[in-house]
């Protein structure tokens, strides 16, 4: 079968392999892909500013349906069951303090699909039953693809920041992740102010038609200033970093009021320079927000089962497997909302 194989390490040394299909364990479900999302983490491997394990097969946003299941799986999933993956635990120790208390993301031994294990850019893969969920009917398979990401966007809007109905926040970024955290905000019935670049102008369209209460052009607007315009000079209660840029983490750090909480959800890659004295003299709030954990994947299909939550709307685009580079140049300059490649037959 067909993949999209990091084959070495460095920058670049990414492209379509023929690989073994992989054979379903006792132990193990083995799903037909119908789509995977890109993520910016796939840019980072790309380019080798995320550690990654070559040879690997990229891809960790996908959602499938069963195709074959072990026989010691024991009715944990079965065959025609639409499924979306909890591909970050694809190795974990399960002994450790941080696999006990359910912080898997922080093992030592841990490796993710698309980057530590083999991803779900291609048509099959191999997994445990753990890893699975399933999907509402009313749910699509695209918009199931979506479920890695929002669910760390679950876990950063709902069980690490402190935002609550009353707030005004600020979401700066509105690439996919940005934009997932808008729609979890105004669903809450959060006031949300987006911000983002010159080239962002079809993204913050985008966020005004999801329910953002406004957006800022950095490339027009001061945001600091554009932030103080808004909120009559209080500034905001809670700022997401969702573009992982130095300026916009100097952005959110500027825009935030005293005793207000700082919350970077984006990869930087880099190292960065920002006013520390400001979190000191305004007392701010410093979270960093990393994936998530099985109870937040539980959150999310709770979510699910209420219908409330639209995701349709943000798939911009959905291409071929063969198609990777076009695909990943429509991130890489931001021309489309959410990009989800399929294996071809």
């Amino acid at each position: 079968m067909k993949a999209l194989v990091k084959y070495a390490s460095g920058d670049g040394n990414v492209d379509i392999r023929e690989v073994e299909e992989p054979r379903c364990g006792d132990s193990q479900v083995k799903l037909e892909i119908a789509f995977c999302g890109i993520c910016g983490t796939d840019l980072h491997v790309l380019h080798d500013t995320f550690r990654n394990y070559p040879p690997v097969i990229l891809g960790h946003e996908f959602a499938g349906t069963v195709v074959e299941v072990g026989r010691n799986v024991n009715g944990a999933a079965t065959l025609g069951e639409r499924v979306a993956g909890l591909g970050a635990t694809a190795v974990t120790c399960g002994t450790c303090h941080y696999c006990r208390t359910g912080y898997f993301i922080f093992c030592p031994h841990r490796r993710g699909m698309g980057h530590g294990a083999d991803g779900a850019f291609t048509r099959y893969v191999v997994m445990r039953a753990d890893q699975l969920y399933r999907i509402p009917d009313h749910l699509t398979l695209e918009e199931a693809a979506m479920s890695e990401p929002l669910a760390a966007v679950v876990q950063a809007v709902t069980e690490v920041s402190r935002v609550r109905i009353g707030d005004t926040v600020l979401v700066s970024g509105p690439g996919p992740m940005g934009l997932l955290c808008l729609k979890l905000l105004v669903a809450e019935g959060v006031r949300t102010i987006v911000a983002g670049a010159a080239g962002d102008s079809h993204r913050l369209n985008a966020a005004l038609q999801f329910g953002a209460a406004a957006v800022v052009n950095v490339g027009e607007q001061n945001l600091r200033e554009a932030v103080r315009e808004l909120t009559g000079g209080a500034y905001v209660d809670v700022a997401f970093e969702c573009a992982g840029h130095p300026d916009s983490v100097r952005g959110c750090i500027s825009s935030l009021r005293p005793m207000g909480q700082y919350m970077q959800v984006a990869i930087c890659g880099q190292d960065i320079q920002f006013p520390i004295d400001e979190i000191f003299y305004k007392q701010l709030t410093m979270c960093g927000s990393v994936c998530y954990t099985a109870r937040t994947w539980e959150r999310m299909m709770k979510i699910y089962s209420e219908g409330r939550l639209r995701l349709a709307d943000l798939i911009s685009d959905k291409l071929p497997l063969s198609e990777w580079r076009e695909a990943f140049e429509l991130c890489r300059n931001r021309k489309a909302l959410k990009v989800l490649m399929y294996p071809e037959i």
